[in-house]
């Protein structure tokens, strides 16, 4: 089994900064994959970015390209979200995701793993 801790959310300005953090524990050896999701109120899940194991693919959703940058620690078992130019639709609770397939996927269901979620809250 696999545990996801995620870490790095709060409230933020518009056109701050945050970096989210996300460390794995457990059956480490199983995930290849490490993405990141967000979900508000009345909505589905969403994909925001995926990056491979060795962070050779990256694959980010169009709203956050240029914007957001995900990468990956593996000695430390941590990935991390850097969001900069944050904007109040950024708003929503933020989940980490791992799955043992080795493709950026960005689809929710492709993931094994998931964290509970860490709120990042953006004011206008």
């Amino acid at each position: 089994q696999v545990q996801l801790m995620e870490a790095g959310g709060g409230l933020v300005q518009a056109g701050g900064s945050l970096r989210l953090s996300c460390v794995s524990s457990g059956s480490i050896f199983s995930i290849n994959t490490m993405g990141w999701f967000r979900q508000t109120p009345g909505k589905e899940r969403e994909f925001v970015a995926a990056i491979s194991r060795s962070g050779g693919t990256i694959n980010y959703a169009d709203s956050v390209k240029g914007r957001f940058t995900i990468s990956r620690d593996n000695a430390r078992n941590t990935a991390y979200l850097q969001m900069n130019s944050l904007k109040p639709e950024d708003t929503a609770v933020y989940y980490c995701a791992a799955r043992d397939g080795s493709s950026a996927s960005p689809l929710r269901e492709a993931y094994n793993y998931w964290g509970r979620g860490t709120q990042v809250t953006v004011s206008s």
